[in-house]
C-alpha cells in the first residue's frame, strides 16, 4: 500500500517496498530519517545531537533534506541567495505542512526576510519512486539573486563509503559507465554545455556490493535538459549526501516580488540490484514521464536518408530511397538535413525553414504523397535552435544570437545559438513549424541540437546567467505547445547524437536519439548505459552501413543489436543487394512481432560484452506469457563459451515454447530460469534471438 503518514512532525512516505521518512525538530530543523526497507512506523524518531567541539558543529552534522548557507553549516548547501540588502544568510523556520492526495508539502520560511521553500514529495501506486522538487517563493516586493538553486538533497543510511555509477562520456561514445568509490571529499557529475547527456549524466546511482540482482540501490534522476550538476560528498562522520539540482557555474536566477519558481523535479527509488532499478524506472516512466499522446503506442520502424544522401537531398532520389524503404516493412521515412533554405552543406541555410525549390521544383508534397502512398507516414528533420551566419534569418536578425557586443562569435559546425530566451525567438521557431506542420502530411520530427554555447550574452534579460535555465525552458514550452496543436505528430529529441537524453527531454519529446554512433559493437555497450535509468521505448537504435573500423559484423547482427530498442533503418538501401534486403525484410518483419515486448517489457541483463565477452538481454512482458532474449557476441575467447544460458523474469509455474532459430523446446519458467539451454556461443559475430512464449 502506498501512502503518506504523519505524527508529531515526523513524515513517512510508504511506497510499494520502501520507506521515505522525513521529520522537522522543535528549532524548525529539517532532518531525514530514513530511505530504504519498512520498518514499524512508530519507531522512527529524530535523533538529538549537540556539537561535537567548535569546529565541527551539529548542523554540519545533520542528514537533511535541505540545507541553506549560512549560520555554522559549512558543508554544501542547496540554496543560496542575497537579499536586497546583501545578506547571504538564508534562518529558515517551519511553518507547516500540507497533504494532499499522493503529495506532502512542507514550507519553510525566513526568519526576517520575504523567502518562502516548500519541499515536494509525491509517491505513486505499485512501484518505488518518489517524485521530489522544490518551490522558492519571494513574498516580498524587492529582489531576490539565487547563486545556487538545488532540486534535492538525499542522505545515504550507512557510513561506509558508496560506490557512484555515472557515465564519462563524449559525442560518439555517449553513456560509458564509470564506478567511482568515494571515500571521502567530492565527486561531481555536471555538464556546462547548455544539454544535459553526452559526457556525465543527470543521476546518481549509488551502490554497495551490488549487482543485477542483489545489493543495496540508491538513485534519483534529475530531469533537466540544461546545465546540471551533481554533486557528491562523504564528511568525516561518514555520511554520504548528495545534492542535484542547476548547475552553479555561470548561474544566477533572480525572483522579483511575488515571483516563484518551481526546481526541474527529481524521480528517486530504492531497489534491491540494478536490474530492479531500471525496470521500476522503466514502468514509472512509460505510464507517468512520457507524453499521453504516444506513452503507450508502438513506435514504429523507421527509415532515415541521412547516411544515403547526406546535405544532397532531392525529391527524385528521396522517392527511390522511400520506395526500397517500403519494400523492407518501414512504416515510418524521414528525411534528414538539406531540404531547406540554401542547406548545401553546414556552412549555410540553418534557420531558413522553407522548402529548397531546387531540390523540390514541385514542393514538398510531391515527396510526402508518395510516401503516403507507398503506405509509410513521413517525418523530417529540423535544427530549429541554431543558425548559420550565412543564411536569411541571420542577416535579418543578428541580434537574435546570444553574444556580446566586443566579442567575436565562436562557430561550432559553423552555426551560432539562438537567444531562446527572447520572445520574438520563441515565436519565429513555433510559428516556422507550425507552418510547416500546418501545410504539410508530417507525422515525426527529429529535433536536433548540434552545439554546445559560447558567449551566452543575453542583452534583453535582467539577469543574463538566466539563459541556460529559459532557454532550456522555451524549448520545452515550444515542443509543448507544437504537440498540443498537433497531437498526431511525434517529436524526437536529438542533440548532436545522445546530448539531450534525460528524463526532462523525455517528459516532453516522444523519443530520444542515442548516438551518432551506429557501429553495431560499440552500440551494444551505449545501448546498456542509455538503459539504466532511461525507458528502452525511447532509445532510437538503427542498422546503418556503419559497421566499425577493424571490427565490421554482419547485418543480422546490426539488427540483433538495434532490435532491443526502437528500431530504425539508416544505410543506402539503393546500394543494397538483393540478399540485404531480404535479411532487412526478414529481421523487419520478426521486430514487429516482438517490439510489444521490447518496447514495454521488464529488462533484464543477464550477460555483459565488457565481463562475460558476451551480451544477453532478455525482455518479458509485464503477465510473464511472452519474452525474447538477445544473445549477441564477436569473438570469444578460448573455445569456453559452450555454456547453459539461464534465463529470468519467467513465470516459475508456466510452461514456454522456446524457439532458437530452428529448434523450439518446452519447458518450464523453473527449469529456464535454473537449468537454462546450453549453447555453443561462438564466431566472428555471433547472434541468436530466442522467442519464449507461455504454453
Amino acid at each position: 500500500m502506498n501512502r503518506i503518514v504523519c505524527k508529531n512532525n515526523i513524515f513517512i512516505l510508504e511506497t510499494e517496498n520502501t520507506h521515505y521518512v522525513l521529520g522537522v525538530d522543535s528549532a524548525g530543523y529539517n532532518h531525514h530519517i530514513h530511505w530504504g526497507k519498512k520498518c514499524d512506523p512508530s519507531d522512527y524518531f529524530i535523533n538529538d545531537i549537540d556539537d561535537e567541539n567548535s569546529n565541527s558543529t551539529k548542523l554540519d552534522e545533520y542528514r537533511q533534506e535541505l540545507t541553506p548557507f549560512g549560520q555554522t553549516m559549512y558543508r554544501d548547501c542547496d540554496i543560496k541567495a542575497e537579499f536586497d540588502d546583501k545578506c547571504r544568510e538564508i534562518n529558515l523556520k517551519y511553518d507547516g505542512y500540507k497533504i494532499t492526495g499522493d503529495t506532502l508539502s512542507l514550507t519553510f520560511s525566513d526568519k526576517y526576510y520575504p523567502l518562502e521553500i516548500t519541499l515536494h514529495y509525491q509517491i505513486f501506486e505499485n512501484c518505488d519512486i518518489i517524485k521530489r522538487f522544490t518551490t522558492i517563493k519571494n513574498t516580498g516586493a524587492k529582489k531576490i539573486d539565487f547563486e545556487k538553486i538545488s532540486s534535492a538533497q538525499f542522505s545515504l543510511p550507512s557510513v561506509k563509503p558508496y560506490t557512484f555509477r555515472n557515465t564519462n562520456g563524449a559525442w560518439g561514445g555517449e553513456f560509458i559507465e564509470t564506478h567511482d568509490t568515494l571515500e571521502g571529499g567530492y565527486a561531481v557529475y555536471e555538464t556546462r554545455k547548455g544539454a544535459s547527456n553526452h559526457n556525465n549524466s543527470p543521476y546518481f546511482i549509488a551502490y554497495q556490493n551490488a549487482d543485477e540482482k542483489n545489493g543495496d540501490v540508491y538513485f534519483a534522476s534529475l530531469a533537466y535538459s540544461g546545465n546540471f550538476k551533481i554533486s557528491c560528498s562523504r564528511d568525516s562522520y561518514g555520511i554520504t549526501r548528495v545534492i542535484m539540482g542547476f548547475n552553479d557555474f555561470d548561474f544566477s536566477h533572480t525572483l522579483d516580488g511575488g515571483e516563484s519558481l518551481d526546481t526541474p523535479p527529481v524521480y528517486c527509488g530504492y531497489t534491491q540490484g540494478f536490474g530492479e532499478m531500471t525496470r521500476q524506472m522503466n514502468v514509472f516512466a512509460v505510464n507517468h514521464l512520457l507524453p499521453k499522446q504516444f506513452n503507450h503506442k508502438i513506435l514504429p520502424v523507421l527509415y532515415n536518408s541521412w547516411e544515403a544522401t547526406g546535405f544532397s537531398v532531392n525529391a527524385k532520389q528521396q522517392i527511390e530511397l522511400a520506395k526500397r524503404a517500403a519494400e523492407i516493412g518501414v512504416e515510418l521515412f524521414v528525411m534528414d538535413d538539406g531540404w531547406f533554405g540554401q542547406r548545401k552543406d553546414d556552412h549555410a541555410g540553418l534557420g531558413d525553414w522553407y522548402v529548397n525549390e531546387e531540390k523540390f521544383p514541385n514542393g514538398l508534397d510531391e515527396l510526402i504523397n508518395e510516401v503516403n502512398r507507398l503506405g509509410m507516414d513521413f517525418g523530417i528533420w529540423v535544427e530549429p535552435e541554431m543558425v548559420n551566419a550565412d543564411s536569411d534569418l541571420f542577416r535579418a536578425h543578428p541580434d537574435w544570437t546570444y553574444h556580446y557586443p566586443h566579442r567575436e562569435a565562436c562557430e561550432l559546425r559553423n552555426q551560432l545559438v539562438l537567444n531562446m530566451t527572447r520572445k520574438d525567438v520563441q515565436d519565429y521557431i513555433f510559428n516556422v513549424l507550425d507552418d510547416l506542420l500546418s501545410n504539410h502530411n508530417i507525422k515525426y520530427i527529429k529535433w536536433d541540437m548540434n552545439r554546445p554555447f559560447s558567449e551566452t550574452g543575453a542583452e534583453n534579460l535582467q539577469n543574463p546567467k538566466m539563459y541556460s535555465y529559459l532557454h532550456t525552458m522555451a524549448v520545452y514550452s515550444i515542443v509543448d505547445r507544437l504537440k498540443e496543436k498537433h497531437p498526431e505528430v511525434a517529436i524526437e529529441s536529438c542533440a548532436s547524437g545522445g546530448g539531450r537524453c534525460d528524463l526532462g527531454a523525455l517528459s516532453h519529446y516522444d523519443q530520444a536519439w542515442t548516438s551518432d554512433n551506429t557501429d553495431g559493437i560499440d552500440r551494444i555497450t551505449i545501448q546498456k548505459g542509455y538503459s539504466l535509468l532511461r525507458p528502452v521505448k525511447t532509445m532510437r537504435a538503427w542498422v546503418t552501413d556503419i559497421e566499425g573500423i577493424n571490427k565490421p559484423c554482419s547485418l543480422d547482427f546490426r539488427f540483433a543489436v538495434a532490435m532491443q530498442g526502437s528500431l530504425g533503418i539508416g544505410g543506402d538501401l539503393t546500394k543494397y543487394s538483393d540478399d540485404d534486403l531480404e535479411i532487412c525484410r526478414r529481421n523487419i518483419a520478426l521486430y514487429k512481432t516482438i517490439r510489444d515486448t521490447v518496447q514495454f517489457g521488464d529488462l533484464y541483463r543477464l550477460l555483459d560484452i565488457e565481463e562475460d565477452e558476451v551480451s544477453l538481454n532478455q525482455y518479458v512482458t509485464a503477465d510473464k506469457s511472452k519474452s525474447v532474449a538477445f544473445i549477441v557476441a564477436n569473438g570469444t575467447r578460448f573455445y569456453k563459451k559452450r555454456m547453459p544460458v539461464c534465463f529470468d523474469g519467467l513465470d516459475k509455474n508456466k510452461r514456454y515454447r522456446i524457439t532458437i532459430g530452428d529448434t523450439a523446446y518446452e519447458k518450464s519458467g523453473t527449469y529456464l530460469m535454473n537449468v537454462g539451454i546450453r549453447m555453443h556461443i561462438r564466431g566472428v559475430d555471433y547472434n541468436k534471438i530466442i522467442i519464449m512464449e507461455e504454453i
